[in-house]
């Protein structure tokens, strides 16, 4: 298990700060800049206490402020993903990154993740899940100024398909990462978002299937047997059905609120789909009973070796966007139990891609209670 803390290194002057992230072995260091404003120290463990007398001479005087037993959980993002935009009022907006990082901030978590830009996925890693004619033709229809319509939901300006390729690749360096040990689990905060998306069109604001992407990398690149899905957005993860209908290394399990766009879902189309529709005004109790008695078992049974989240919060009470009617805890709640499993049989590894959610307010205070329980801060 590797353990990683972190320390605060007494500097000359009050005014001056500086923090590192180490490992047990003290092998690999993470230089968060960001942790420059860190100012209300946590509690420590046992463990942390007790790891500090092993602390090299170079690092007596510090102060730890903060250790994970299980690790870091980095958080993976672009610049461009706040380029693409489909035009004034549209629900899937640039808006929606700022509010889960403003949130982040207030919530004092945002010092605590490796923050890492993502890269770009290559088109061979996109042609694992999507038809070559249809990344082709994307790249013809970009426009110079403006936007073209790729269905009547999802749109393009010039700078889309570049925040959509570096979307996919987020979740390619963050399997990447969780792989080399480099990180725990990870989040990526990026747009468009995916799990709409098939194997050969766009649908519902996705572009590329960002979800399908890192799972296949997970596999092609890594050697990754078996892989779980989760979906917990209000809209069913149609695109990614049509990718994993009928590979059995993969088992998608799957709650919505139905009848509701994309109107299907309810009739699973292959033996590893476990969809479980939800009328409307479902609240955080018949979620939960749905996660224990369905979910739960299967993702037992099935013992993935790596999890992945299709992270939409879109059935909060406050998303006019859905009827449903999930809160903060309920996020916090389910994210606890695939942590479990994650821990159970995939040696903590989870990649958490985000997906919907529209409401500013209620979309930041999800994702922090989301990425609370994926770092166990």
């Amino acid at each position: 298990m590797r353990i990683f803390i972190l320390v605060k290194e007494f500097a000359q002057s009050k005014m001056q700060k500086a923090y590192l992230f180490l490992s047990a072995d003290f092998g690999d260091w993470f230089d968060p800049k960001t942790c420059a404003n860190r100012s209300s120290p946590r509690p420590v463990n046992w463990f942390a206490l007790a790891l500090r007398r092993t602390l090299s001479p170079s690092l007596r005087g510090t102060q730890i402020l903060y250790s994970a037993e299980e690790g870091i959980t980095a958080y993976l993002t672009h610049p461009s993903c706040s380029m693409h935009e489909m035009g004034r009022g549209h629900p899937e907006c640039p808006a929606r990154l700022a509010a889960i990082q403003d949130r982040l901030i207030a919530a004092q978590l945002w010092d605590f993740l490796l923050h890492v830009d993502a890269q770009p996925a290559t088109w061979e890693q996109l042609a694992r899940v999507h038809d070559a004619d249809y990344l082709d033709r994307l790249a013809t229809l970009v426009p110079a100024q403006g936007y073209v319509h790729l269905d009547p939901d999802t749109a393009i300006n010039p700078y889309s398909l570049n925040a959509a390729y570096h979307a996919a690749g987020a979740g390619v360096l963050a399997v990447d990462l969780v792989m080399q040990g480099r990180a725990n689990n990870a989040f990526c905060a990026v747009r468009p978002p995916g799990h709409h998306a098939e194997h050969d069109r766009a649908m519902g604001f996705c572009i590329f299937n960002n979800i399908a992407v890192a799972a296949r990398h997970a596999m092609e690149a890594h050697g990754i047997e078996r892989v779980a899905i989760v979906d917990f957005d209000v809209h069913h993860g149609n695109g990614t059905e049509d990718i994993f209908c009928h590979d059995e290394r993969v088992l998608m399990v799957s709650i919505f609120q139905h009848p509701f766009f994309p109107y299907c879902g309810d009739v699973p189309r292959g033996p590893n789909m476990l969809n479980v529709p939800m009328p409307r005004a479902s609240t955080g109790v018949q979620f939960r009973e749905a996660v224990t008695e369905k979910w739960l078992p299967a993702l037992d049974a099935f013992a993935p070796q790596f999890i992945f989240i299709s992270a939409g919060f879109d059935a909060h009470l406050e998303d006019d966007m859905s009827s449903m009617g999930l809160v903060e805890a309920d996020y916090a709640w389910v994210t606890r139990q695939v942590r479990q499993v994650a821990k159970k049989h995939a040696q903590g590894r989870i990649v958490s891609m985000l997906e919907g959610g529209y409401d500013l307010s209620a979309l930041g205070r999800s994702v922090a209670a989301h990425i609370k329980e994926l770092s166990g801060l």
